[in-house]
């Protein structure tokens, strides 16, 4: 996996949700790159577990445990990143949740959870890498948004908020992280074949398949070549962008 010399050789990403499903593809993309990762997810024996996996292969990896909606654990994550691994050079804001239900029939505490691990998750580990990468001036901050952040979804209101949120976040910090030679971007994938898409009924399912030009769903790997083109050199000018991975759906 790490035989050759990779566009991301000697450089440390940090992995959010990166033990599982599109998270642990990102990984597998990021390594074939060089890259060293940091595998974060809130139980640490499932992150143990996937990096145990990449040290098989070659590839330096190490598990972190973190609730990212905690700004206090993350921040002593991201500290702990830095002086076991020396640096963080990307950082990818993966982990996410759903809790899919109508407005009428919504929890506040399906809401908050929600917009707890997804929005208030990717602040905190943006605001927390900022400063490290800042003392480099270099950094690529890539953010796992959705296409249903930009048109919506019925059922999906807390998820919908939550990444039109990210996508405002990724916007804002691309300003301001700029001059520091910080690159803040999102992608926002459609309907990908996850184990969190396998949650949705067969009514939604085919509803999203039925509006894809492309007549399938995307692949974890889909997305991961998206985020490897945004965590390398050949993305160096670009930022503030959010590039959809969705087939077509919305154009």
């Amino acid at each position: 996996m790490c035989e050759s010399a990779g566009k991301l050789d000697g450089k440390v990403a940090v992995v959010t949700g990166g033990a599982r499903g599109i998270g642990k593809s990102i990984c597998e993309r990021l390594a074939e790159e060089g890259a060293s990762l940091a595998i974060v997810d809130i139980l640490l024996e499932v992150a143990e577990e996937t990096a145990a996996e990449f040290k098989k292969a070659g590839v330096e990896a190490q598990a972190f445990a973190a609730n990212v909606a905690d700004s206090e654990d993350v921040n002593k994550t991201v500290k702990d990143i830095v002086e076991k691994m020396g640096r963080v050079d990307i950082l990818v804001n993966n982990a996410g949740v759903t809790r899919d239900t109508l407005i009428m029939r919504m929890s506040e505490k399906d809401w908050d959870l929600v917009i707890d691990v997804n929005l208030k998750g990717t602040f905190n580990f943006t605001k927390a890498v900022a400063r490290p990468m800042m003392k480099n001036k270099y950094g690529k901050i890539v953010n796992i948004a959705s296409v249903v952040g930009k048109m919506g979804n019925a059922g999906q209101a807390n998820y919908s908020a939550s990444k039109a949120g990210v996508i405002g976040l990724t916007k804002t910090a691309a300003k301001e992280f700029a001059s520091r030679n910080i690159a803040v971007n999102a992608v926002a994938p459609g309907f990908i074949v996850t184990d969190m898409t396998g949650k949705l009924s067969e009514e939604a399912t085919n509803a999203f398949l039925d509006n894809i030009p492309m007549k399938r769903g995307g692949t974890p790997a889909d997305v991961a070549n998206v985020v490897n083109f945004l965590c390398s050199a050949d993305s160096d000018y670009v930022t503030g962008q959010v590039i959809n991975i969705d087939g077509g759906l919305l154009m």
